[in-house]
């Protein structure tokens, strides 16, 4: 299906009729993230699950993966679908992608579960203290990601070591995502993630600060033991929204859908029965 000029891969379950749910995935993932909600999905909804621009089987996006050009992608991939109103769940670039989407268009999401991803509502003072976990590998997909992704197995290796539970994802499932990370347009669309954040958006952080508010319910599912994001910077107290919550989790990484796919099952059913779309 095409939007904006993306071909976009979209992988469906459930019922036709069902309550619709987006589910986005992250880096460096693709909508194999959500294969336990679309293997099983829960009664009476319509799990939709697309590659992002670039990612897993899209197609690459026209311009070099600015979040809110992305933003954009995904909201005309809904009126393709004839979707007026969802169900929104997202993880780490997801996540970013579906904060900027319940901005813009509040009316097309009845509510919103985060995964492991911080709000936008961010300040250079908040960022600081943790600016190390991204020297750890953002500079890197950013500036050398292509080669890197295509020609190693560093993908698949930040995958098991962002894991706090192992034995939740198998060699293969890893090489699944690692893998097709070698094909040079999932390994642009990564490093192009990286590489605008570093030089656009997160110099935009101090200059041109997000303002707007959230008035779309929202969940926020956090792993405690992400190496990648700090949950401090998903707290309630700094979120400008008129209904947020966030859950830590105790026992879980930075890939919560694949560590605990039954606790984000249960989360999505109790936000689709609160919050059901009109």
């Amino acid at each position: 299906m095409t939007a904006r000029g993306v071909d976009f891969h979209v992988t469906e379950s459930g019922p036709a009729d069902g309550i619709p749910v987006l589910c986005l995935h992250g880096w460096p993932q693709h909508h194999y993230a959500y294969r336990d909600l679309l293997a099983d999905p829960p009664e009476g909804v319509r799990i939709i699950a697309p590659d992002l621009p670039g990612y897993g089987w899209s197609g690459p996006p026209p311009h070099r993966w600015q979040k809110e050009e992305v933003a954009s992608d995904v909201l005309a991939l809904l009126d393709e679908l004839g979707l007026e109103r969802v169900v929104l769940v997202a993880h780490d670039w997801g996540g970013w992608i579906g904060h900027l989407m319940v901005l813009r268009a509040p009316n097309q999401f009845s509510a919103y579960l985060v995964l492991n991803m911080v709000h936008l509502w961010l300040t250079p003072r908040m960022v600081l203290p943790h600016l190390w976990r991204s020297a750890m590998y953002q500079p890197a997909v950013a500036f050398a990601g292509v080669p890197i992704a295509r020609h190693t197995r560093a993908v698949s290796i930040v995958i098991w070591y962002a894991l706090w539970d192992r034995s939740t994802m198998t060699a293969a499932e890893i090489r699944w995502f690692g893998d097709r990370f070698r094909d040079p347009v999932c390994a642009r669309a990564a490093s192009d993630t990286y590489r605008t954040f570093l030089l656009e958006e997160l110099p935009a952080l101090r200059s041109k600060p997000e303002t707007r508010r959230s008035h779309v319910p929202t969940r926020v599912l956090f792993g405690v033991h992400d190496q990648a994001v700090h949950h401090s910077l998903a707290a309630p107290e700094s979120a400008n929204a008129d209904d947020y919550e966030l859950e830590l989790v105790a026992d879980s990484g930075h890939f919560i859908v694949d560590e605990k796919p039954e606790l984000v099952r249960e989360r999505l059913i109790t936000l689709v029965k609160e919050f059901p779309p009109a």
